[in-house]
């Protein structure tokens, strides 16, 4: 079956007992079993449900693995990666990364007695230098949060199978629509289903998604450990969400390309990252291992400083001033104090995260509207 057969009918079979098309919420918490020490396939919900193990299928599938994993939000998949070192390992990450994920790493990971070290992703000689022997798992975003980076995912996972290193890699802004990099070699694909795959900005979830069966039960076993599980419900509108995946990610994306060709021609902005514009760095990396479009996020850089740059996206009306992505509303922040203020303020400065930049997530709303707007926004904001 195609992507978007898949996103309807994998892991949404009709319900056996009723013939419903849509099958039940399972809210249960525990589950009868038949004998003492013989468990079922359902015990206790934080082990396994019904209705978490249907959206983990559909998952599993759109990213061309063999095994998902729900969580309670992308942080706890992320957090419950990092679980698989040990005091003494080392982690290399992308240095264009989500704000939560650099405070993990730099601020919870690390008391654990893991070293982190961040390099730019997009030059791999320059990254693969960082690699040490304790070395386990590499981390990388691509596009990157918030400047958009492009890393050569095949290429970078080359380097870790070189190095015996586990390759993980947060998906969330391409989504499986566009990048699906479980093909491309990584190992292990992590979302925060909270945005593209949920798309409604209704669900609170995170997803792991692998092809190795014994990658798989090292994960299982740290997250039934654990215990940061999707919700029942999350669940459900998870995989309600990820029906439509396929169309939303397209019409956002064709939608993101036509406001980056405005921008860009705009006097008012000083530069626009968006990877589908040809003079974007890694534009045609991007174009070789995204398909269907380029995404729906984009930064851009406006001619004004920390309170101008307030101003401006305190000045929209459509596009939301918010935190999060990947819905069908379109929402717009200032990084610098918004999703990466987690940031030291020293690392924000070195890697490029200025006052001035802006991040916007364009949904679907009519492209001549979201464009009146932020042309209204800048006329407020810089005079």
């Amino acid at each position: 079956m195609q992507f978007r057969t898949r996103a309807i009918h994998v892991g949404n079979k009709k319900d056996e007992a009723t013939g419903a098309v849509v099958r039940p919420v399972h809210f249960a918490s525990t589950f009868v079993q038949n004998h003492a020490g013989e468990w079922r396939e359902f015990d206790y919900s934080r082990s396994g449900n019904p209705t978490r193990k249907s959206a983990e299928e559909t998952i599993a599938s759109l990213e061309s693995g063999s095994h998902a994993l729900l969580f309670a939000s992308g942080m706890a998949a992320t957090h419950a990666a990092t679980m698989l070192l040990e005091n003494g390992d080392h982690i290399l990450a992308g240095s264009d990364i989500y704000g939560g994920t650099y405070r993990l790493l730099h601020k919870i990971t690390n008391r654990s007695g893991i070293e982190v070290t961040l390099s730019d992703s997009r030059n791999l000689e320059q990254f693969e230098q960082q690699i040490r022997p304790n070395t386990k798992l590499i981390w990388i975003e691509s596009p990157g949060n918030p400047l958009m980076s492009i890393t050569d995912i095949e290429a970078c996972a080359a380097i870790a199978r070189r190095h015996n290193v586990l390759l993980g890699i947060d998906n969330t802004f391409a989504s499986p629509a566009l990048s699906r990099p479980l093909e491309l070699g990584v190992d292990i694909v992590m979302h925060s289903a909270t945005k593209y795959l949920g798309g409604h900005s209704d669900v609170l979830a995170g997803a792991l998604v692998v092809k190795d069966k014994e990658l798989f039960d090292r994960l299982y076993f740290i997250q039934n450990a654990t215990g940061a599980v999707a919700s029942p419900m999350d669940s459900f509108l998870l995989g309600r969400g990820m029906k439509t995946l396929d169309l939303r990610m397209k019409a956002q994306s064709e939608t993101a390309m036509q406001i980056a060709e405005r921008l860009a021609e705009d006097g008012r902005v000083k530069r626009v990252l968006y990877p589908g514009l040809p003079t974007h760095p890694g534009h045609e990396i991007a174009a070789r291992q995204m398909t269907g479009g380029f995404g729906a996020m984009m930064s851009f850089e406006i001619n004004g400083d920390f309170e101008q740059t307030k101003k401006f996206v305190e000045s929209t009306k459509l596009f939301q001033l918010a935190v999060s992505l990947g819905a069908v509303e379109s929402l717009i922040e200032q990084p610098a104090s918004m999703s990466h203020a987690s940031y030291d303020a020293a690392d924000r400065a070195k890697h490029g995260i200025v006052d001035g930049l802006v991040r916007i997530s364009v949904g679907l709303e009519d492209v001549r509207d979201l464009m009146d707007d932020l042309d209204q926004a800048l006329r407020s904001a810089i005079a």
